[in-house]
């Protein structure tokens, strides 16, 4: 969770860098220092809200999958069984 975090920083932070570079404006400026954390901030929460979102996907993938070994473990119960009473 800390990697996907850190890079949606991390992307925050160079998207604050790309849009100081289009408008030509210098990027340590001291009057805008302010806005890097909050472009951090969004990135990292982003980050985090992704995690909460791939953590869930993969809670249904297992329930999904673990339905899936059942109903498959059942046919072959059902078919064991056929194939025993036509021996």
């Amino acid at each position: 969770m800390v990697h996907r975090v850190l890079f949606w920083s991390g992307f925050g932070i160079a998207v604050r860098f790309w849009q100081l570079g289009l408008e030509m404006r210098p990027l340590f400026n001291r009057g805008s220092l302010w806005a890097y954390p909050v472009f951090a901030g969004v990135g990292a929460s982003f980050g985090y809200w992704l995690q909460g979102v791939n953590e869930r996907q993969q809670a249904v993938l297992e329930e999904r999958k673990q339905i899936i070994l059942e109903k498959r473990a059942r046919k072959a119960a059902r078919e064991a069984e056929r194939a025993a009473a036509a021996a």
